[in-house]
């Protein structure tokens, strides 16, 4: 299975992009990953928070096959512990899917066109946070469940 992670912009902190980045090598010792960004809307600053979701929607849809099994990081998402987010991943293995893709959205949230796509939801945490600090959570995460997946001591039960 080849996991992508796809985000709404470039993240702009160099800080973030290395810890990012670490993440990113060690999970490709588990399995084929790859982080894809897509480009700002231009006049981003200008639109408003529903066309601006539109806009993010229309470049998301761009990177999106219908083979693909596509999981959206969202606040009103189902929760997972480590461990079962862990289970989620070997049972999409099991099932044969070829690539799954975590989408993760600009600061409003997913255009209605994008949710329509999704197989599932998933929510990070019930705190609020910035697109852009979800990134490395969620990268830290997905290591984490491969590593627990691959009885790595990395993950301490």
């Amino acid at each position: 299975m080849k996991v992508i992670f796809l985000n709404t912009g470039k993240t702009d902190s160099l800080e973030l992009n290395k810890l990012i980045g670490i993440y990113e090598k060690r999970l490709s010792r588990f399995v084929p990953f790859e982080i894809v960004c897509t480009q700002t809307p231009k006049n981003a600053g200008k639109l408003k928070s529903s066309e601006l979701k539109k806009e993010e929607g229309e470049l998301l849809l761009q990177k999106m096959k219908e083979a693909d099994y596509i999981v959206l990081l969202d606040e009103k998402g189902k929760h997972f512990t480590s461990n079962e987010f862990a289970q989620f991943l070997q049972g999409q293995m099991n099932k044969g899917i070829r690539k799954i893709m975590f989408v993760s959205g600009g600061a409003y949230g997913f255009a209605e066109e994008i949710y329509q796509k999704a197989h599932l939801k998933l929510s990070i945490s019930k705190m609020t946070t910035t697109h852009q600090l979800i990134r490395l959570f969620f990268s830290e995460q997905l290591y984490r469940a491969f590593t627990i997946l691959n009885n790595h001591p990395y993950h301490n039960n």
